[in-house]
């Protein structure tokens, strides 16, 4: 009877042991890759995301964009200092990142398309991936518009140090008149209202 009752807990806590097992792998298989967005913190208060918002972006409104030269995914390049006189977003994103895949989903529609053929230049950067991760990313959602690939940091690093999406917008004069963080409809749709009101001046 003993040994019946001994096999009996040994098996129970082998059981034990194997759930407890597969709890662990499950709870590591769930964490992020990466960073994650202010937007995405729950647990931090509104003052603290903000704090960390403004600490992490280098490049404020008021400021003049610093310059960079991006390479772009057919392998052509875009230097900013070259579109003085025009109407510029930048955009620093990654394929990991939900509220960046959600911000894309409108790009084609509301930006690329909005705005084809007025003095507007929309530059989405990829932050810290290679061209393999972009191909991949692209051939999956369908995206045709042009991307930029920034696989060591370089151009992110002088806008900012955390924290994708982020927004840029550019004036004519190469002065950012808009810097945000993070994805919300009616901030994008904010967004666009400010390019439209630049392309009329």
């Amino acid at each position: 009877m003993a040994i019946r009752t001994r096999k009996k807990q040994s098996t129970l806590r082998l059981w034990l042991l194997v759930a407890l097992l597969v709890v662990v792998c499950a709870l590591i298989f769930m964490l992020p890759t990466g960073e994650e967005t202010p937007v995405e913190q729950n647990n931090a208060t509104a003052e603290t995301v903000a704090d960390e918002t403004e600490t992490t972006t280098l490049v404020k409104e008021g400021m003049q964009a610093p310059d960079f030269t991006v390479t772009m995914f057919d392998g052509t390049t875009q230097t900013l200092s070259a579109l003085k006189g025009k109407v510029v977003l930048v955009n620093f994103w990654a394929t990991w990142c939900p509220p960046c895949r959600e911000e894309l989903k409108r790009v084609q529609a509301d930006i690329v398309d909005r705005f084809a053929g007025q003095e507007f230049v929309f530059i989405p950067i990829s932050r810290a991936e290679e061209r393999e991760t972009v191909a991949a990313f692209r051939e999956q959602m369908g995206y045709t518009f042009p991307m930029g690939l920034d696989p060591e940091r370089k151009i992110y690093d002088q806008f900012a140090s955390n924290f994708i999406p982020r927004n840029f917008l550019i004036d004519q004069e190469g002065k950012v008149v808009i810097a945000s963080v993070g994805y919300e409809p009616e901030e994008f749709d904010a967004l666009i209202a400010k390019i439209e009101e630049l392309l009329k001046q």
